[in-house]
C-alpha cells in the first residue's frame, strides 16, 4: 500500500517514494524519507514528520518512544488538517488504509528493534 500511495503521489507530479537518506542510521531537521520531511528530532524520544506527498491538507506523523521499567513502547500519531471539503474527504476515505500501513510499519519497527536488541546483547 505504501509502495502503491508513493507510485500515485509520483504520477500528480509529487515526490513520491525514490528519494535517497543522507544516513542510513540517523535523521537530523530537513531531512528527506520517502514523502515525507523531518520537521523535528529529539534521539530517542520523538520524531515528527511532515508529508510532502501531493494532499489536500497538511500531514504530520509523530512518533514517541515511552519508556517503563520493562523496556520501552512506541506511539504513532497522525495528524491531519484537511484543506476544505476534499481534504475531509481524502482522510475519510483512505483512514482505513492507514489502520493497515502504521499496524505493518509499527511492526516491521519492533521486529528491527527487537533484532538489534538481540545483537547488541549478543556482542
Amino acid at each position: 500500500l505504501w509502495r502503491l500511495r508513493g507510485l500515485m503521489d509520483k504520477v500528480i507530479g509529487g515526490p513520491g517514494l525514490r528519494r535517497g537518506r543522507r544516513d542510513q542510521n540517523s535523521v537530523v531537521v530537513g531531512d528527506a524519507l520517502d514523502f515525507w520531511r523531518v520537521v523535528e528530532v529529539k534521539p530517542g524520544e520523538t520524531l515528527t514528520l511532515r508529508a510532502e506527498m501531493k494532499l489536500p491538507g497538511t500531514a504530520l506523523l509523530d512518533f514517541e518512544v515511552r519508556r517503563d521499567g520493562r523496556g520501552c513502547c512506541l506511539a504513532t500519531t497522525a495528524r491531519f488538517q484537511p484543506r476544505g471539503l476534499a481534504g475531509i474527504l481524502y482522510w475519510y476515505s483512505v483512514l482505513p488504509l492507514h489502520v493497515l500501513v502504521f499496524r505493518g510499519m509499527l511492526q516491521g519497527l519492533k521486529q528491527v528493534a527487537e533484532r538489534n536488541a538481540a545483537a547488541a546483547q549478543a556482542s
